[in-house]
């Protein structure tokens, strides 16, 4: 089984696709899927797909989409030459249902053991680990979490949970990476991260360090002041304390190392992460 939900949804048992076409069968697997392995109830799959309103027919209706998924593994199942019992791999338990397959089936699941991995081994200063572990749970993306599954209130809280770990994983591994001495490979890469987020503090502070070290602080100094403008015209706001104090370094030309991951992790701690 192989499931994944870290940009479309997709589902298959060695090749064989088990993705509803419906959208509220679609919606029920996702849900399942970022919960394998635990029990998700009765209600909680009620609220996400009809909300609050509950149908009368709603019991029913989720009974039956219960049916049409074990259908579809049963049916995978067959086409692979194998008995296979559903009712084993999407089990019935009291008072809901559980997903039953093996955690690294589930990219969010193996998506969160890496980063938790890479996230403990910057915390000991092993930064090669840190940077291999991170970048392997970053790859692992391949667009939005269930960029074509609707979001009821259960999807959304997972979804966002996982978004917002992208973040953090993205911006630890490119500390990493700026600590490791890489920050000419870095470059590219931060220009394209902060042109997709014009108003992201960390990720220019990171860009303007990696230009500096670089030998090329004019091109730093202006990526500072474009952030400025952006800042000023779009929210009111000058830059934060850090990033102030990163343009005065480069101003003296003196070392900008003792700022450069510090500087943007405090951006992020304080909530200086916009757009």
């Amino acid at each position: 089984m192989e499931i994944q939900v870290l940009g479309p949804l997709t589902a298959a048992d060695s090749g064989v696709s088990i993705v509803p076409t419906a959208a509220k069968p679609r919606q029920l697997l996702a849900l399942l899927a970022l919960n394998a392995n635990r029990i998700v109830s009765v209600p909680q799959l009620m609220e996400e797909l009809w909300g609050a309103e509950l149908p009368r027919s709603a019991p029913t209706t989720l009974q039956t989409y219960i049916l049409q998924l074990r259908r579809k593994l049963r049916a995978a199942a067959q086409a692979n030459g194998r008995p296979g019992c559903a009712e084993e791999v999407l089990a019935t338990r009291h008072g809901g249902y559980v997903l039953q397959v093996p955690d690294s089936s589930v990219d969010a699941t193996e998506f969160d053991r890496l980063s938790a991995a890479g996230h403990a081994a910057f915390g000991v200063g092993d930064l090669e680990a840190a940077s291999a572990l991170l970048g392997a749970a970053s790859a692992l993306w391949r667009g939005s979490v269930l960029a074509d599954v609707r979001h009821g209130q259960q999807l959304s809280i997972e979804v966002t949970r996982l978004e917002e770990s992208r973040i953090g994983v993205l911006e630890r591994r490119i500390r990493a990476d700026l600590r490791l001495g890489r920050h000419h490979e870095l470059i590219g890469e931060l220009y394209a991260l902060t042109g997709r987020h014009p108003m992201d503090e960390a990720l220019h502070a990171h860009l303007i360090v990696a230009l500096y070290r670089a030998g090329r602080a004019p091109r730093a100094l202006t990526v500072y002041q474009k952030l400025r403008d952006t800042l000023v015209d779009e929210l009111g706001l000058e830059p934060s304390g850090p990033l102030q104090l990163l343009q005065r370094a480069i101003l003296r030309g003196e070392p900008a190392d003792d700022y450069g991951m510090e500087g943007a992790a405090a951006l992020v701690a304080g909530g200086r992460l916009v757009g």
